[in-house]
C-alpha cells in the first residue's frame, strides 16, 4: 500500500518533468521548413487582405462608416478580436505562468497573468484618456478662437448626414459639404486604431516566433491555415478602425504593412533562433506569458470599450431594431467563428 502511494504521489513530478522537454518526436528540420516558408507567404498574404478589405472598401458607398453594413462589419470584427483575447491569447499566458517548469514560489502561488491582463487594460484606459486629451487640446490650440468652426461641428452632430450649405452671420458667405465627424471624434478613432495595433502586433510577433523556432511537422501544419485565418480576421477588425480614423495614405500603408508583416517577420526571427531558443525554458515562458497576458488586457478592453460600447450605445444602433438585431448576430458570428480556430491554433 505504501508503495502504490509513493508511486501516486510521483506522478505529478513526472509529468511535470517531461512538459519540460523540447519536444523530440516528429522533428524534422527540412520538412519543418517548407511548412514555415508557406506559413510566412499564406499569413502574410491573409494579413494583407484582411486589413485591406475595409480600407478599399470605403470606395464603394455601401461600405462607407456611416452606413448601416459598416456597423455589421465592424460588430464581426468586434467580435473577432474579443475572442482572440479572451480565447487564444488569455489562456497562452496563463499556460506559460502556471507552467509545471516555473518555481513554485512565486508562479504558482499568485494568478499573474490575470494580474498583468488587468494592469494592461487599466493602462490602456489611462493611454486612451490621456492620447485623446492631449490630441484635442493641441487640435484646439492649432485651430485657435474661431467659433464658427465649434458651431458648425456641433451642427453637423445633430443634424446625421451632409449639411449642404450653411451661411456664417458675420461673413455672409457659403460652404460646400460639411462632414459629420467631428474633429474630436476623428482623434479618438486615430488614438483607437494606434492602440489597437499595439495590441495586435504583440501577440502576433510571440505567436510568430513559437512557430518559427518549432521543428516539428506536425505541430506546424494545422497551424498554418488557423493563423491565417486568424491573421485575416484580425486584419479586418484592424482595417475598420483605420479606416473610421482617416490617416493620410502615407499611415495608412504604414499601418497595414505593419501589421501585415509582424506575424511572418516573428517567424523569421523564430527560424534564426531555432538552435538557442526553447519554448520551455523559464525566461522564455515567462516573456512569453507576460507579454501575452498585457496583450489580452489591451484587446479586450478595446474590443468593449471602444469598439463594442462605442457602437452598441450610439442613436444610430439604439432606434433601429432590425439594424441592432443584425450586429448582435455579426457579433456572434465573429467570437464564434475565432472561438472555433482555437481547436487549431
Amino acid at each position: 500500500m505504501r508503495v502504490l502511494l509513493c508511486m501516486l504521489a510521483l506522478i505529478p513530478l513526472a509529468a511535470a518533468e517531461c512538459t519540460c522537454d523540447s519536444e523530440d518526436e516528429d522533428r524534422n528540420r527540412s520538412k519543418a521548413l517548407k511548412y514555415k516558408l508557406a506559413a510566412i507567404a499564406s499569413i502574410l498574404v491573409a494579413g494583407a487582405i484582411g486589413v485591406c478589405l475595409p480600407i478599399l472598401g470605403k470606395r464603394f458607398p455601401a461600405l462607407h462608416p456611416e452606413r448601416s453594413i459598416f456597423f455589421i462589419i465592424k460588430a464581426f470584427a468586434a467580435g473577432v478580436i474579443l475572442s482572440t483575447g479572451f480565447i487564444h491569447v488569455l489562456p497562452d499566458a496563463f499556460e506559460s505562468l502556471t507552467s509545471p517548469c516555473l518555481s513554485e514560489n512565486p508562479w504558482g502561488k499568485f494568478p499573474f497573468a490575470g494580474f498583468v491582463a488587468m494592469l494592461a487594460a487599466l493602462g490602456t484606459l489611462m493611454v486612451d484618456t490621456v492620447a485623446t486629451s492631449y490630441y484635442k487640446k493641441l487640435h484646439a490650440s492649432k485651430a485657435g478662437p474661431d467659433k464658427s468652426v465649434v458651431l458648425d461641428e456641433e451642427k453637423a452632430r445633430e443634424n446625421p448626414g451632409d449639411v449642404q450649405a450653411h451661411t456664417h452671420a458675420t461673413h455672409g458667405h457659403s460652404h460646400g459639404p460639411i462632414s459629420t465627424d467631428s474633429d474630436s471624434d476623428l482623434l479618438r478613432h486615430r488614438v483607437i486604431s494606434q492602440v489597437l495595433e499595439l495590441g495586435i502586433v504583440v501577440h502576433s510577433v510571440i505567436i510568430g516566433i513559437s512557430l518559427g523556432a518549432s521543428e516539428s511537422p506536425s505541430t506546424i501544419r494545422p497551424l498554418v491555415a488557423a493563423l491565417s485565418f486568424h491573421q485575416f480576421f484580425e486584419g479586418m477588425g484592424l482595417g475598420g478602425c483605420i479606416t473610421q480614423a482617416k490617416f493620410k495614405t502615407r499611415a495608412i500603408v504604414i499601418m497595414a504593412l505593419f501589421f501585415s508583416l509582424t506575424t511572418p517577420v516573428g517567424i523569421a526571427i523564430g527560424l534564426g533562433v531555432t538552435n538557442v531558443y526553447d519554448e520551455n525554458s523559464p525566461n522564455a515562458l515567462i516573456v512569453e506569458g507576460i507579454f501575452n497576458a498585457a496583450s489580452s488586457g489591451i484587446l479586450i478592453y478595446m474590443a468593449l470599450v471602444d469598439l463594442l460600447a462605442a457602437d452598441f450605445m450610439s442613436p444610430k444602433l439604439q432606434n433601429n431594431g432590425r439594424l441592432l438585431f443584425f450586429t448582435n448576430v455579426s457579433l456572434l458570428l465573429g467570437a464564434g467563428c475565432m472561438s472555433l480556430l482555437a481547436k487549431w491554433a
